[in-house]
């Protein structure tokens, strides 16, 4: 399933602060990206954060959800993609907050990932 344009526009808007977002296919949908770092994917109707260690835990604290998908042996769920807040959905500062998080993790595990092609 594409990721629906309007969706896409939203996203993009409420992320711009950020810098400027490149994005890729991926399962399905589409990640937002600020140079090499995933921050965001865009999956379905839900946007999901990067998320480590302690982000995580405060994502759900916040109501967030692990991204999951279902497989033969069952759901299978993702705690490093968590879905945005729904209260930052409706505050953009707020989603902001929590984008800026995203991005240090994300940067933090792109730097991890180039270092292991070298």
């Amino acid at each position: 399933m594409a990721t629906d344009p309007g969706f896409l526009t939203f996203a993009r808007d409420l992320f711009a602060p950020l810098g400027p977002i490149s994005t890729k296919r991926m399962f399905g949908g589409t990640g937002l990206y600020i140079g090499d770092a995933m921050f965001a994917a865009l999956l379905g109707d839900t946007i999901y954060m990067k998320a480590e260690g302690p982000l995580v835990a405060a994502y759900q604290a916040a109501g967030s959800e692990p991204f999951s998908y279902g497989t033969k042996a069952g759901r299978r769920a993702i705690p490093g993609l968590t879905s945005l807040p729904d209260s930052a959905l409706d505050d953009p500062d707020e989603a902001l907050d929590w984008a800026r998080k995203s991005l240090a993790d994300a940067e933090t595990a792109a730097a991890r990932k180039r270092a292991r092609r070298r």
